[in-house]
């Protein structure tokens, strides 16, 4: 059995993504065998996120500011509002290059079979923005999944209910079903926003 700082580091590190017991403790392991540089770069970054990094009051993305560079770019379209899951996903479309508008970070998706998952998602917020940004066309550029699925007809019956007179579009296809966004390759992504179609 380990010692208890050996046990918490390896407990925090098995609570990140695809990282299992056996993967957290080769890190905590490596990183007592590299000396305490490599563990206070670590400590230094982490620190740094927790005081720096801050939700965008008018996007939801994580940022240094509130708010954030593209929501307080005077020359970005704000008539056209991207919605993205996470903020991952709305760098991945900042790298393309084919987008001018502004974003809407939903912070999660709705779970097919789970409807209270809804009440956790920025949509209130995105229904708030829209009415007063005069927003024109809403882009859907939600993974092409079941959860994502799910959650695009949840956003496209509310945009009709509450603002029938907003465009909402989506993803053009390209993306392959149950691909992730974030991991997708630029062109393919710049491919399908421009070739984007109305719900």
């Amino acid at each position: 059995m380990y010692s208890k700082s050996i046990e918490q580091l390896i407990k925090a590190f098995s609570k990140l993504p695809s990282v299992g017991p056996r993967t957290a403790e080769r890190f905590v392991f490596h990183l007592l065998k590299s000396g305490k540089k490599d563990a206070a770069e670590i400590t230094n970054a982490l620190k740094g996120l927790i005081e720096n990094i801050k939700s965008c009051e008018i996007c939801w993305d994580f940022s240094d500011t509130s708010p954030c560079k593209i929501c307080a770019d005077t020359k970005r379209d704000a008539s056209a509002l991207c919605i993205v899951t996470e903020s991952q996903e709305l760098q991945q479309i900042e790298k393309t290059g084919a987008f001018t508008g502004r974003y809407h970070v939903l912070r999660g998706v709705i779970k097919p079979g789970n409807p209270d998952s809804v009440k956790y998602l920025k949509v209130a917020e995105l229904l708030k923005r829209v009415k007063i940004d005069d927003v024109k066309e809403i882009i859907l550029a939600l993974n092409p999944d079941l959860p994502g699925e799910t959650t695009m007809l949840y956003l496209q019956n509310v945009m009709k209910k509450e603002s029938p007179d907003i465009k909402v579009t989506r993803l053009a296809r390209g993306l392959p079903m149950g691909s992730d966004l974030q991991y997708a390759d630029e062109i393919t992504l710049g491919s399908a926003l421009k070739n984007r179609t109305q719900t």
